[in-house]
């Protein structure tokens, strides 16, 4: 009886961080086009005569490369550098404020300060699982029936997972 109150008000308690992570998540897997995002124009004034790899880091595009090389101006996809000036002036694609910042809490890793509560998260839906068990007594026939979708279930995922 205990593990149904702590399934049922660890469930409310997160529901609003499953919704987060449930959109965020869809939205991630469009992340290399350019669903829902919206064009910027930046411009700004960097260190002048970086290289290839430090402009990149500067623009935030690990990808970076130089197109051409006119009159000590760089030019790469979507952008510009005067190398003797340091002025850069570049587009980027970019997801609404919203957006961005659930995708940002849902890849955080060690690296960022709330790694915690992906962990505590992972924790939970971990819990939800093993506890959705005790909802139902072993020998009743709903019980029976979610042991067969749970096997369909494993069987799916391990099928996604290796073919």
């Amino acid at each position: 009886m205990k593990m149904r109150i702590i399934h049922r008000y660890l469930g409310f308690f997160l529901a609003g961080i499953m919704a987060i992570y449930a959109l965020s998540g869809i939205v991630l897997i469009f992340r290399e086009t350019d669903f829902l995002k919206s064009e910027q124009t930046i411009e700004k004034k960097i260190a002048p005569n970086l290289e290839a790899n430090q402009l990149g880091r500067e623009v935030r595009n690990r990808n970076l490369k130089i197109t051409k090389e006119e009159n000590g101006i760089l030019y790469f996809q979507n952008g510009q550098y005067n190398k003797e000036t340091g002025e850069v002036k570049f587009t980027k694609k970019d997801l609404p404020y919203v957006l961005k910042q659930m995708t940002r809490l849902h890849k955080a890793n060690t690296e960022s300060p709330i790694f915690w509560l992906n962990i505590i998260f992972g924790v939970s839906l971990l819990f939800f699982v093993i506890s959705s068990f005790w909802m139902f007594f072993p020998g009743s026939d709903i019980f029976k029936k979610g042991m067969y979708f749970t096997a369909a279930g494993i069987i799916l995922a391990l099928v996604l997972l290796f073919v």
